[in-house]
């Protein structure tokens, strides 16, 4: 008795000379600062970085970026950069967002006693724009090295001069990407990889300098 056929599958359509373009220049586009009024504050090393949330000072009303990892949980300021807290040895029933429907871990430092939504490894999300038209978007024409873009007043990175529409501010080529996004406040830029911590603000000296 012959085996029965077997279906092979269909070819994968081939990209139009459009996608190709894109891809292409997607892949020329090369790393650069993000543009005023944004500067980055930190780039801070994070062994094994599972995710990343939002939350707010409750004193100095400072966005505070909340980050869990395998060596535990740390908080960040995101307007000066530096670290604040540190939780070497989390509770194991709330060390990672998983085991809670709203994939939150609990708050330390000044935030303790309360609860941030974490996005990373396993799902979940940050804003992807702001309310005055900045956007971030997440691409992989070489995949798995993504890339985030920073843009303005077009959520296509590709339709406008690179460095002047749309900004490659960072490629995760030895890292694996867990997140990027903007604060709820629309002031902070936060990306994650698994072992780095990458922020940017668009507050003031002058006010970043403040209590």
């Amino acid at each position: 008795m012959n085996d029965p056929l077997v279906e092979q599958p269909a070819p994968e359509p081939e990209f139009s000379a459009y996608q190709q373009a894109m891809r292409a220049r997607l892949l020329a586009a090369p790393v650069v600062p993000a543009p005023e009024p944004w500067r980055r504050v930190a780039c801070a090393p994070v062994g094994g970085l599972l995710g990343i949330g939002f939350a707010s000072h409750p004193d100095s009303g400072h966005d505070l970026v909340m980050v869990v990892s395998g060596d535990g949980h740390g908080l960040f300021d995101a307007v000066t950069g530096e670290r604040i807290a540190r939780e070497r040895d989390p509770d194991p029933d709330g060390s990672t967002p998983e085991a809670t429907a709203d994939l939150s871990c609990p708050g330390l430092g000044p935030i303790a006693g309360g609860r941030v939504r974490i996005a990373g490894l396993f799902g979940g999300g940050l804003h992807a724009g702001t309310g005055d038209g900045w956007a971030v978007q997440v691409v992989a024409p070489d995949w798995p090295r993504d890339r985030v873009l920073l843009s303005r007043g077009s959520a296509l990175p590709h339709s406008g001069p690179h460095a002047e529409r749309w900004w490659h501010i960072l490629h995760a080529a030895y890292s694996e990407f867990r997140a990027a996004g903007f604060s709820p406040s629309g002031q902070t830029l936060a990306v994650a990889t698994s072992s780095d911590l990458s922020l940017w603000t668009r507050r003031t000296d002058d006010r970043a300098r403040k209590p």
